[in-house]
């Protein structure tokens, strides 16, 4: 299994039912890991890895909507399909409350499912991205002095520079210098390119 590669972990405890999505999963070109209970996922699973989770509800030992439990207590991001039987739509629900991604009644269309996984590893994908995107974001604001932050902050305010410098006890130049640097530090093409950064992170850029 590679950690670059989309991979649909499929958690079953029925070999039956493991080997018969495993060859759906193939046939339709997507890679899959099949596992037999949810505490092996556990041991075996890396963040790293791309991909989406299909599963039953019940399961003997961890059962599904203990799983998820557990990838969420671990900020996990993998997409999780849930298949119910009939009596397990309230749980079902119940997962989706909690940050499943989906979740499919037996019996269903082999293309239903299909269809499902393609919808969870492009929303992975994107998630991913996302994040790559913030973290690379978060290491450029890393970059910024004290007095840039500070501009930073005011700026995100909307703050003109004549203010700024009022507030900062500088000058409207010493300002215009510090914005330009903070643009070039953050790689920002524009203003408003430059808040959704900061908007984007988590906290929030504060000054000081």
């Amino acid at each position: 299994m590679s950690e670059t590669t989309d991979t649909v972990f499929v958690i079953d405890d029925d070999e039956s039912v493991r080997t018969s999505l495993r060859l759906l999963l193939n046939s339709a070109g997507l890679e899959s890991w099949t596992l037999s209970s949810a505490r092996e996922f556990l041991e075996t699973y890396r963040a790293e890895q791309p991909g989406c989770l299909v599963l039953d509800v019940r399961m003997p030992g961890m059962s599904g909507l203990e799983l998820q439990r557990q990838l969420n207590l671990r900020g996990a991001i993998v997409p999780v399909i849930f298949i119910t039987g009939h009596g397990d739509v309230a749980m079902a629900v119940e997962a989706m409350r909690h940050g499943a991604f989906d979740f499919l009644q037996k019996p269903f269309r082999e293309q239903d499912l299909i269809d499902r996984i393609q919808s969870a590893l492009a929303k992975d994908l994107q998630t991913r991205a996302a994040l790559k995107e913030r973290e690379r974001i978060r290491r450029r604001l890393a970059f910024l002095t004290p007095r840039e932050r500070e501009v930073l902050a005011l700026l995100t305010r909307g703050k003109p520079n004549k203010v700024m410098a009022q507030e900062l006890g500088v000058s409207r130049r010493t300002v215009e210098i510090h914005r330009s640097r903070i643009m070039e530090k953050c790689g920002a093409s524009s203003l408003a390119d430059l808040v959704r950064m900061v908007m984007d992170q988590v906290p929030p850029v504060q000054a000081g």
